[in-house]
């Protein structure tokens, strides 16, 4: 394993100083459309049980979670009222874990509100206090890691938790990749402590150290896995890394092969396929019915082999998840079928939008910016754009800027003008060039984060 972990960093060196002259800065295009969370501060409510209790609007009123976030996790964890969640709420304080702690390891927990705060979840707690952890301590380790409490055994839950802090410790001090020798006990913690050595952040790393799949299991499969990996030239500092190495885990030799001969059969080489699972891994697991069924519905669109093919090649993320009457759903909308084979061909992926969702950003293209549906043509990118993030607020600019007769047209502009660029250039194109107008520009501004705060 040991020589594994080194052979894998000398690669990724070696790759990125291939790539050090292509870098850039992630910061660059950051602006004001950065938005905040829309999550009120609300404090605490003894509620009860009750014919409007839910648990999305529980987590509203005592978490302060945003609508949208409450009624996720709503989906992966019930109570009927909030007796057993308000107790774990309040020995979780009573442990010094602020709001923003107990946020994080519900957000990634949600079944914590399900135990039973005294008799499962505090012993838990006032174990691991009684090894000398102080309040500092536990609470940041669990609000990365909440899932350990799931552990029953003292011994195991302990094991994990020393193990977690001394990678949160280590990257305190910088020393991300210090050289330890592999830990002794379950080959999960070796594994993941093999990953955490090739420089894997701790976003990517906790969850598979308690997650239930058998991804880090195991000792043969995992090394001959992440040799796969490695060599492949996948960045284990990204999620790619984790969902190849998923893949490759939990995929036989003989199944691979076959999900390789049935893309062969279609017209693609062996090396298509490899390079095609670099860039979307989780492509792998589609089934022979999915492939051929998305192969069909492009070709139903208009394209032709050489078309789906080179589709396929670009966007393997589309493979499998094509709607049945897409193509129904765009000549519905008034597209002629030689404009949804256009549309189809600039952007394959909306192979896999829903009806609703082409419907929505449509009709409002159409309706709401008076753009012609040879716009959507043009392009088609906007049906993949961010309603709330993009398309909204920017267009909500323009309207304002053409109530002022500022465009000098009563039309909009062309829709790549006002939705392709960048936000930096959207500024610059709408927003900057009034500088002469403080009053004008702080307007626009407002109605940029207000748009996407709303």
């Amino acid at each position: 394993m040991l020589s594994l972990i080194l052979h894998g960093r000398k690669s990724l060196e070696l790759q990125r100083w291939r790539n050090l002259r292509f870098a850039v800065n992630p910061l660059q295009y950051s602006s004001a459309f950065s938005s905040a969370s829309a999550a009120a501060d609300a404090s605490l409510q003894d509620g009860r049980k009750g014919q409007n209790f839910t648990v999305s609007s529980y987590l509203v009123t005592s978490l302060g979670f945003t609508t949208k976030l409450a009624e996720s996790i709503s989906k992966k964890v019930s109570f009927e009222d909030n007796g057993n969640p308000q107790s774990v709420l309040s020995l979780l304080r009573s442990h010094g874990f602020r709001d923003s702690h107990i946020s994080s390891i519900i957000t990634n927990y949600p079944g914590l509100l399900t135990l039973d705060a005294e008799s499962s979840l505090a012993p838990k707690l006032k174990f691991l206090k009684s090894r000398g952890a102080s309040t500092s301590e536990l609470t940041e380790i669990l609000s990365k890691v909440p899932k350990i409490l799931r552990i029953k055994k003292d011994k195991t839950l302990s094991r994990y938790y020393d193990f977690v802090k001394e990678i949160v410790q280590s990257d305190k001090s910088s020393n991300f990749q210090v050289s330890l020798p592999l830990p002794h006990g379950p080959n999960k913690i070796r594994n993941v402590f093999a990953l955490r050595q090739l420089g894997m952040p701790q976003d990517l790393l906790f969850p598979l150290l308690v997650s239930q799949s058998g991804t880090v299991h195991g000792k043969v499969r995992f090394e001959e896995s992440l040799k796969k990996v490695l060599e492949m030239g996948f960045d284990p500092t990204t999620s790619k890394f984790v969902q190849a190495l998923r893949m490759l885990y939990q995929m036989s030799e003989k199944t691979i092969q076959e999900k390789v001969d049935v893309y062969k059969r279609l017209g693609l080489s062996g090396e298509d396929v490899w390079e095609m699972f670099k860039k979307w891994p989780t492509f792998m697991t589609n089934s022979e019915k999915k492939i051929t069924q998305t192969f069909e519905t492009f070709s139903k669109c208009g394209l032709v082999e050489e078309e789906i093919l080179s589709a396929f090649k670009k966007f393997p993320q589309c493979i499998g998840a094509s709607e049945h009457n897409c193509v129904d759903t765009f000549l519905g909308l008034g597209f002629s079928k030689d404009e949804v084979a256009v549309i189809f061909k600039r952007l394959p992926l909306c192979v896999s939008y829903s009806a609703e969702l082409v419907k929505r950003k449509t009709e409002f293209v159409v309706k709401e910016m008076n753009w012609p549906l040879q716009a959507v043509v043009s392009f088609p990118a906007v049906l993949g754009l961010s309603m709330e993030k993009r398309v909204v607020p920017r267009c909500n600019v323009i309207k304002a800027l053409m109530s002022k007769g500022l465009l000098g047209s009563d039309e909009p502009p062309p829709v790549g003008s006002a939705l392709a660029c960048t936000d930096e250039l959207f500024l610059r194109r709408y927003v900057r060039k009034h500088d002469d107008d403080e009053e004008l520009v702080a307007e626009l501004m407002g109605i940029l984060r207000g748009s996407r705060a709303s």
